[in-house]
């Protein structure tokens, strides 16, 4: 069975047509060309490093074409493709690498230092520069005969990615994607966004989160359409590249601060974005000020959505019509999916009321990565608590109202406090901390510490910020410390973050 392996299909049935190109080398592949390169990958991974079915490949490293190689060799193999988040801090990758126990490790010289910095180690660890230039994985591929043993027996409930989701511990979780929840993640999205093999997609946001991969650059490679690969999100090159009728982007998904940005650019009132099929936005609600403007000055419905790395990512997703109309709303649920509004009696939620969003559905991943802890907590009766406060209208459109948990998002990237906390808790002289998210014009939300001193301590604003560097990616680390007397706590002694919300 090759079902799984997408590349190799267009590889025969389109050999000639644009696979991937990547941005910021200018190196373009076909399909044919990708085929060739990823079979050859696969076959170094496989005979000179061991890899076998369900062994996990780490990839560290910014956007590029090698990414999609790795995970396009790992579908060749039946391996599991590890996608890690290089803005964490080394202690972080640690864990990650510790808990998914990966046998080979590819990263690119940007984060050569990272990786010199963690203590957790793979059997083998390739670099690359990202570019195409003289490397070790480049060197790997040249060498190899792309003799490879392809995986045979692989089902759709076999994991094709697994990728790290903090949790409100503090102790990160690997949420296995299978490759069923990737079709049916293509299957869900690609229809209502109008994907075909005609497409072209812009991937802006970073391929270690789901919303680079899976929105929309897995579904693009299953239609055989066409993805160009960012290294790192430009507002400007962006700008260029939609307004360019010679590259036609067609598709592409953002964060709220993308779009933010675009908007503040120079180039953004001359920019051209006629040939734009479908504009979406996730990660973050989107202010309602940004979805006119876009509405007013270039005549585009950036239709929201929502989704999670557990979730592979796509819930529910606006048509063009309900993007103007309800802006603000999540849209209505997939096709392949299911969803409802849970009280916290578990009973189901009238209209309008708000409760929990739980997902239930063959897009849901099938369990945290050796957490049945956190299994037996998250999901009841099939169904996975999302975390989030939501409610469904009278014409079934979801609308977000907050979060269930603590979390907040600042950059499209979800923070946990209590994984703050624990690092603020570790500075001398704090006797007492708590983390909340404020609103912010930038970021959509930042950080606020809100520390207690030790009695006859000193540490200042610059001294907790200082201490959380290193030991926090830059976006979980708060961007104020405000000190207070004392925390406001319940009877348990929970802190009351309302409260605090209202003090700071």
């Amino acid at each position: 069975m090759r079902h799984h392996d997408w590349l190799h299909h267009h590889a025969r049935a389109t050999p000639g047509r644009p696979c991937w190109t990547d941005l910021h080398s200018g190196r373009r592949f076909t399909f044919a060309e990708a085929e060739r390169r990823v079979r050859r990958l696969a076959d170094h991974l496989q005979n000179a490093c061991g890899v076998e079915k369900g062994d996990r490949v780490a990839v560290l490293a910014m956007n590029s074409t090698d990414v999609m190689e790795v995970h396009s060799a790992c579908a060749k193999l039946g391996a599991i493709c590890l996608l890690m988040n290089w803005r964490l801090a080394a202690p972080e990758l640690d864990f990650i690498m510790s808990d998914a126990e990966p046998k080979a490790l590819i990263h690119d010289v940007s984060t050569r230092e990272l990786v010199a910095a963690m203590t957790e180690r793979a059997l083998h660890e390739i670099e690359t520069t990202g570019a195409g230039e003289p490397s070790p994985y480049e060197d790997a591929i040249a060498a190899s005969n792309g003799d490879v043993r392809i995986c045979e027996g692989l089902t759709l409930d076999d994991p094709w990615t697994i990728m790290y989701t903090s949790g409100t511990t503090g102790r990160p979780k690997g949420a296995p994607q299978t490759y069923g929840m990737t079709l049916i993640n293509t299957i869900n999205a690609g229809p209502s966004i109008g994907l075909t093999s005609a497409s072209v997609g812009l991937t802006l946001l970073p391929l270690f989160h789901t919303g680079g991969l899976n929105t929309w650059t897995t579904p693009l490679l299953h239609h055989g359409g066409h993805s160009l690969i960012m290294r790192s999100f430009d507002p400007g090159r962006a700008l260029e590249l939609i307004s360019d009728p010679e590259v036609g982007i067609t598709h592409f998904l953002c964060v709220p601060a993308n779009y933010l940005f675009m908007s503040q650019h120079p180039d953004f009132e001359t920019s051209d974005w006629s040939r734009v099929v479908s504009a979406n936005v996730g990660g973050a609600p989107t202010p309602k000020p940004l979805l006119e403007f876009y509405a007013a000055r270039k005549g585009i419905s950036i239709r929201q959505g929502f989704g999670m790395t557990e979730t592979s990512p796509a819930v529910s997703i606006q048509d063009p019509e309900t993007a103007l109309e309800k802006p603000g709303s999540a849209g209505r649920p997939v096709l392949h999916g299911e969803l409802k509004i849970v009280r916290e009696d578990g009973t189901e939620a009238e209209t309008d009321e708000v409760g929990e969003l739980w997902v239930k559905g063959p897009n849901i991943t099938p369990g945290y990565w050796k957490r049945p802890d956190a299994n037996a907590k998250e999901w009841v009766d099939g169904w996975f608590r999302t975390g989030d406060a939501a409610r469904l209208d009278g014409d079934g459109d979801l609308w977000i109202v907050d979060r269930w948990k603590d979390m907040y998002i600042s950059g499209g990237e979800n923070v946990y406090p209590a994984e703050v906390e624990s690092a603020i808790f570790a500075l001398e002289g704090v006797a007492d901390a708590a983390v909340i998210g404020e609103p912010d014009e930038r970021w959509g939300e930042v950080g606020v510490a809100c520390v207690v001193r030790a009695e006859g301590a000193a540490i200042t604003e610059e001294d907790v910020i200082a201490h959380c560097q290193g030991r926090l990616a830059r976006y979980k680390i708060p961007k104020r410390v405000a000190f207070l007397d004392v925390l406001p706590r319940n009877a348990t002694g929970k802190v009351l973050k309302r409260e605090l919300r209202g003090a700071v």
